[in-house]
């Protein structure tokens, strides 16, 4: 409504044609980029995480960038422990998905979850209520929300989600390609991955800083350079001043 009050005026105005308002008109909102948890910020999350499996369930979020519908799902069976890997699913019938991979930290905790859970449960996380069902994303959800607010951080509007593109923004960070990212995220489309490429960057944040020392050094050797230069040729005219002022004097 406010859109079409401000045409109206100007059409009262005589800037536009009253013409506009047979037209059809579109707003394009502004694309919603993915939103990381900030360093400090994930450092206070992490924590106040003391029970064993829900930091289990963070961690492996955190470092493998899965999606929390694929870790819900994943069975005992799908973990590598000592090739340090997971394998996802897309279906029971074609088994086809993909492979993430586990850091230091989220294999640490995930063995200390596998010798505290009941070894007959077939789902790695399953219902806190007990039966053979893997665990709800709503439980998911609470267990989450429970440590954003011990961390202090409910008004960031930060997400489950949120673990995911931590996960690939810091990979980006620290100098990982699109197409690898791609395929770790398990994007059909690369313009999915590169979507995190519009963030702020700290790759892009250092290489500017360190190619602007280069430049400035070389602008401070450039002048000291012309400025030893100068001092050469001021004390080579001291010197003929001199010079001339002895020969003088001998005639």
């Amino acid at each position: 409504m406010s859109v079409q009050a401000f045409l109206r005026y100007l059409m009262e105005e005589e800037i536009v044609s009253p013409d506009i308002f047979s037209r059809r008109i579109r707003l394009r909102l502004p694309e919603r980029l993915p939103k990381a948890i900030d360093p400090e910020d994930l450092r206070k999350f992490l924590s106040v995480i003391k029970d064993t499996r829900d930091r289990t369930m963070i961690l492996i979020l955190l470092r493998t960038g899965m999606r929390i519908g694929e870790l819900l799902n994943t069975k005992v069976m799908d973990v590598h422990i000592k090739e340090r890997k997971i394998e996802i699913y897309e279906g029971e019938k074609n088994r086809l998905g993909r492979v993430v991979y586990l850091s230091e930290d989220a294999v640490s905790a995930l063995r200390k979850w596998l010798k505290e859970r009941d070894a007959w449960e077939e789902y790695l996380f399953y219902s806190p209520s007990g039966g053979t069902d893997t665990m709800s994303y709503s439980a998911a959800w609470i267990i989450f929300h429970k440590y954003l607010v011990k961390a202090g951080l409910t008004n960031k509007g930060y997400s489950l989600h949120a673990l995911r593109h931590t996960f690939a923004t810091e990979l980006l960070n620290a100098g990982m390609r699109l197409e690898c990212l791609q395929v770790l995220l398990g994007h059909r489309s690369i313009e999915e991955t590169r979507r995190y490429a519009q963030l702020t960057d700290k790759t892009r944040e250092e290489e500017y800083f360190t190619a602007m020392s280069r430049i400035e050094r070389r602008s401070k050797n450039d002048h000291d350079r012309h400025h030893h230069e100068l001092e050469a040729v001021l004390e080579t005219e001291k010197l003929l001043a001199q010079y001339r002022e002895e020969l003088s004097e001998h005639h």
